[in-house]
């Protein structure tokens, strides 16, 4: 089974004090609805998720801009190398390799199955 990512829940009030200049996609693992919680503190989202540590199948994946085949290829994702998975539907994932990027998207069915996951 998946493990969440060591990483702790802020304390006191989750809030921005001013004007924010939001990251290119593909780069914070930060969307509108949904955030890495390391970045509570500096991007506001409607919700912050724990990562879930997973692995990469065996072979290499592409990471996506978007969850579509012929979307932008960011990068490449090695066979067995550990990822975050922050949110998975209609057959993709969204994932990074930590708070700080690249985030994007791969096909589910590349994740090692969950008894093969990275430490």
């Amino acid at each position: 089974m998946s493990q969440p990512a060591p990483y702790d829940l802020p304390d006191g009030i989750v809030g921005l004090t001013g004007a924010v200049e939001r990251p290119a996609p593909g780069t914070l693992p930060l969307r509108a609805d949904l955030a890495h919680i390391a970045l509570a503190h500096r991007f506001l989202a409607v919700h912050y998720v724990i990562p879930q540590i997973r692995a990469i199948g065996a072979s290499d994946t592409p990471l996506m801009l978007a969850p579509r085949a012929d979307s932008e290829q960011l990068a490449t994702l090695d066979a067995g190398s550990a990822i975050e998975a922050l949110d998975c539907s209609g057959g993709w994932c969204w994932v990074c390799r930590g708070p700080e990027g690249p985030s994007g998207y791969i096909p589910a069915a590349s994740l090692a199955p969950d008894g093969d996951d990275a430490p």
